[in-house]
C-alpha cells in the first residue's frame, strides 16, 4: 500500500471514530438502527459504483 492510499484510509477512519458515537446513540432502537445502516450501505454502495466507473 503506498502513502496515497494510507492517507485517505486513516482520514476515512478519522471520521467513522467521530461519527459512530453519535450515530448509535440517535438510533437507539435496533429497527431504526439497522433501518439507517441499510441507507448508509446503499449511499456508499452507490458512490463506490459511480466512482469505480468513473475512474476507470
Amino acid at each position: 500500500m503506498s502513502l496515497e492510499q494510507i492517507v485517505p484510509a486513516i482520514a476515512l477512519i478519522a471520521v467513522l471514530i467521530l461519527v459512530l458515537p453519535s450515530f448509535l446513540r440517535s438510533n437507539s432502537e435496533k429497527k431504526q438502527l439497522f433501518k439507517n445502516l441499510f441507507i448508509w450501505s446503499i449511499i456508499i454502495l452507490s458512490v463506490m459504483v459511480i466512482s469505480y466507473l468513473i475512474l476507470r
